[in-house]
């Protein structure tokens, strides 16, 4: 049976302070979430040792927002797998969008990042997904592929999530229509050849449509961006119900 995998990105917000305030108001939500689902949360790096003692005694995981594919080393700024671990962090996303456009990272660094991950014990989260000048020339599944393909290599796929994100919907307050995301996550489940795949689809997930998105057959969670920053609205897409 697949895993549910509920994350939120909070992406360059939230100080220390700002946080733990956050989690004043998250926490009470977290006792009524049910168990059959992970829910995960990807602060700044500056951010996870504040939440790792936080949500020592919660069944809250941590995530990074990315992780180098070497132990240790001269690569400034970035952040080993030994590192993360250390903050009892559980999952690593890799591949976002936004590295992809603002640092031009390649399926290859990707593909390394998450063998990095996964063979140091933490699970990846790899992102893929078209931009809108892709899909209107009708390449989105071509590109979709390549990246899964590519993104995978030598990677154990009952043992990482992939995150669908169609770049035109991320931020936008556009939406994929359910069904077109569910196709896109069923054909990454074929590809790939594993029915135990676990695939999110992200991109405008707010409260309003969480209950929608979550009754498709092919989408195990979400990958929240805005929606995440307010603590009650990630309590309440967290807390979904299907049969509403």
């Amino acid at each position: 049976m697949r895993k549910t995998v509920i994350a939120g990105n909070w992406k360059m917000h939230m100080t220390c302070a700002s946080a733990v305030e956050y989690m004043t108001k998250f926490l009470p939500l977290a006792k009524e979430f049910p168990s059959d689902r992970d829910v995960v949360i990807a602060p700044p790096f500056t951010a996870i040792s504040t939440l790792s003692s936080l949500l020592k005694e919660t069944d809250v995981f941590i995530s990074s927002q990315n992780v180098h594919w070497e132990d240790q080393g001269a690569f400034t700024a970035e952040i080993s797998p030994q590192m993360l671990l250390e903050h009892e962090v559980r999952y690593a996303i890799v591949g976002h969008s936004e590295p992809r456009k603002y640092f031009s990272e390649s399926d290859e660094q990707i593909n390394l990042r998450a063998r990095s991950a996964q063979s140091n014990g933490l699970i990846p989260i790899v992102c893929v997904g078209e931009s809108i000048e892709q899909r209107e020339r009708g390449e989105a599944e071509r590109v979709i592929r390549r990246q899964v393909e590519q993104g995978l290599e030598q990677l154990d796929a009952n043992n990482l999530v992939i995150a669908y994100e169609p770049i035109w919907a991320i931020g936008t307050g556009r939406t994929c229509e359910s069904k077109e995301a569910n196709r896109i996550c069923g054909l990454i489940r074929e590809w790939v050849g594993t029915s135990d795949l676990v695939i999110q689809y992200g991109g405008s997930v707010k409260p309003s449509n969480i209950d929608e998105i979550m009754s498709m057959s092919d989408i195990d969670g979400v990958l929240v961006g805005g929606a995440s920053l307010d603590p009650i609205s990630f309590g309440r897409i967290a807390n979904f119900n299907i049969e509403n």
